[in-house]
């Protein structure tokens, strides 16, 4: 159950990147940014009262609010890093290195208590790499210091994000995605205050934001719901999954040419997946 949400939880986060890195072609990323979480928040907010689901430690590390909090805040650095470097083009640079941030909540979950045998942890670092690779990394085009920068940030901000958002689990996943888009909601509107604008959206725009905004949320909370079913480590790299998505949206719509290392990636993230799943 744990790896089924996790990556589906992978399928939601990746879509919803790629129609955010277009729609930040045309707007401003931090706009694209702010109005997804804004609705992100109403989402969260309406599924936590049709479900009821009040329940949990609010206070303290072991709550759910600080952790939410922190989550939506380094999150928040995370997209608008990976926003911003995708609407520069160089997806191929940024995408691969972002993908990297489940190191971090790899790194948490092995450092609390979570064992793995030894084909599993062979297949954890299969896995990874080939996302790396699936992400089509433009290595032999160089790297320039600007997309490097966005994509080590993107991947600090996930990598961090995704670490409070287990920890915040386990008190109670759904709060914990509340506390995240509540605490994200605080910066947006504090960034459309000063710049006084809130985007320019059209209403045919509408659509696709709210797409971007309920599946951003619900692929955070599919992922918090993971960690609390099976071990944070395994759940944490089958969420890391989502830049496949990405490319092969961008395949499909962008008509964007996969490259043998992106077939490779993909080959072996399905391989490293497998092996976990197996073991």
């Amino acid at each position: 159950m744990a790896s089924l949400l996790a990556l589906l939880s992978s399928a939601l986060w990746g879509s919803a990147d790629f129609f955010a890195g277009r729609m930040s072609k045309k707007h401003h990323p931090f706009a694209v940014l702010g109005f997804s979480q804004v609705i992100g928040l109403f989402v969260g907010l309406l599924i936590l009262v049709i479900s009821g689901n009040w329940q949990g430690k609010v206070f303290g590390f072991d709550g759910y609010l600080i952790p939410g909090a922190l989550a939506g805040l380094a999150g928040y650095i995370g997209l608008a890093c990976l926003y911003e470097g995708l609407s520069t083009g160089r997806m191929g640079v940024v995408a691969p290195i972002s993908s990297m941030s489940a190191i971090v909540p790899l790194a948490y979950a092995l450092a609390t208590g979570d064992v793995l045998s030894t084909l599993a942890s062979v297949g954890v670092f299969i896995a990874l790499i080939g996302v790396f690779c699936a992400s089509g990394p433009e290595l032999s085009q160089g790297m320039p210091i600007k997309p490097l920068l966005l994509a080590l940030g993107a991947a600090a901000g996930f990598g961090l994000s995704l670490t409070f958002i287990a920890v915040g689990s386990e008190s109670s996943a759904l709060l914990t995605m509340v506390s995240m888009r509540g605490a994200t909601f605080f910066v947006t509107i504090s960034i459309a205050l000063k710049f006084r604008t809130t985007g320019k959206f059209g209403r045919k725009d509408l659509p696709l934001l709210i797409f971007i905004g309920a599946a951003d949320f619900l692929a955070n909370l599919l992922l918090g719901v993971a960690t609390t079913k099976g071990l944070i480590s395994v759940a944490m790299v089958f969420g890391s999954l989502y830049p496949i998505a990405t490319a092969l949206l961008a395949f499909k719509f962008l008509n964007e040419r996969l490259h043998k290392v992106q077939y490779v990636g993909i080959a072996l993230a399905v391989s490293g997946v497998s092996l976990i799943s197996a073991f």
